[in-house]
């Protein structure tokens, strides 16, 4: 049988596309932030990641300029070889202020620093033990990992305990959550799982991903619950809060010591471009600046998660700036979304098997820089495609 064949078997995309109901791949004339622009027409923007919406900041936008005008568009070489400069290092040392930890690394994206330390972490008779909703990047990083891996049900501290005590005593244990669940917007319960896994000898690690720049000030949700200093590994993103491209992982030096010469997705890959990292650098000043920005997102987000719940939409146990709109159903979720698309929001939809079959839902996120205006417009909108497909009444 010709390996290519599933190719012309897969139909499923082309046939939402004809039917205009194919909602990735949008190519957008503008993406400046709170708005963007397709085909001529202007949307309010409630799908992006720009959680405190740094992309557009003079001061980021002047460092990643005048980091080009010193090296260049690219290191072109391994963080391993050629490809490290003092920037790089000056970024690491800044994180891991900031995080509480006692050292960082910086990958080049952050699914590659997931996969990186999962894999070199996770070693033969070790187990790696991951909620449910993880995100892919994650399991990615399991399989790749020589050790056994094993699941528990979303935030089930009861499950947990049932899959740690199955493990042998003996075996090297590493449990990962993501502090802020990219999809529903809940939290994962640290208070609670910080004790567990002391208790069974197992290591923690926090992806946070969405939950930096937004949570504990800024610097998280380990900082938002005050146990910086109990989780053992924290890593994040620069797609997001930080306006850029990359990631990093924070922790105790000897750890992020042994990482950087075992984890093959830093060593056999090119390092982050001068930049992204400027832009990284420059927007984590910027948090540390104006923590206005932190306080403007939540309150917006509050905001929108009382207005959802008044509306009679169904948002789940989100107390963050993700705020899903549960519907339940692969088309229902996507003429929900193409009415909304039409009427100028963007939003995410999200179907299986991103999510359990029958947990469909749009995902809307907000940004520190969305103003109340926008925020009026979106809510108004939501309202009248709510009514007219039925979802509120």
């Amino acid at each position: 049988m010709d390996i290519f064949a599933k190719c012309s078997q897969f139909t499923a995309a082309r046939e939402a596309a004809a039917a205009g109901y194919y909602p990735y791949f949008i190519p957008l004339t503008e993406n400046d932030g709170t708005e963007a622009v397709f085909r001529g027409r202007r949307l309010i923007m409630c799908g992006s990641n720009n959680y405190l919406g740094l992309t557009t900041h003079p001061r980021v936008r002047q460092a990643a300029l005048e980091a080009i005008q010193r090296y260049g568009t690219s290191c072109t070489g391994s963080r391993f070889l050629n490809g490290t400069l003092e920037m790089h290092e000056q970024l690491e040392r800044e994180l891991a202020e900031w995080v509480g930890k006692e050292a960082a690394l910086v990958f080049s994206t952050g699914m590659q620093v997931n996969l990186g330390v999962v894999s070199a972490i996770v070693s033969r008779d070790d187990v790696v033990i991951l909620d449910k909703q993880d995100h892919a990047s994650i399991v990615d990083g399991a399989r790749l990992g020589w050790g056994e891996t094993l699941r528990f049900r979303h935030n089930d501290l009861a499950d947990l305990e049932r899959v740690l005590r199955k493990v042998p005593e003996g075996a090297g244990k590493l449990v990962i959550v993501d502090g802020l669940y990219s999809m529903e917007g809940d939290l994962a319960p640290l208070p609670e799982l910080v004790p567990l896994c002391k208790k069974y000898g197992a290591r923690l690690m926090v992806d946070d991903a969405h939950g930096m720049g937004v949570l504990g000030e800024g610097r998280g949700t380990a900082a938002h619950f005050g146990l910086a200093g109990q989780v053992d590994l924290i890593m994040s993103t620069f797609s997001k809060s930080f306006a850029s491209l990359g990631g990093f992982v924070a922790g105790d030096e000897e750890v992020i010591h042994y990482i950087k010469h075992h984890a093959r997705s830093l060593i056999f890959s090119a390092s982050i471009p001068p930049a992204n990292a400027a832009a990284a650098l420059e927007a984590l000043h910027v948090m540390r600046d104006e923590p206005e920005r932190i306080q403007r997102v939540n309150d917006i987000a509050a905001s929108m998660r009382r207005e959802y719940r008044r509306l009679g939409f169904d948002i789940g146990r989100s107390e963050t700036p993700v705020i899903p709109i549960l519907i339940g159903d692969h088309t229902r979720t996507l003429t929900v979304w193409k009415a909304l698309f039409d009427a100028g929001v963007f939003v995410n939809p999200v179907l299986a098997p991103a999510v359990a079959e029958g947990h469909q839902l749009l995902r809307t996120s907000y940004m520190a820089t969305h103003t109340d205006d926008q925020m009026s417009r979106v809510l108004e909108t939501f309202e009248k495609v709510g009514r007219q497909v039925g979802l509120i009444s």
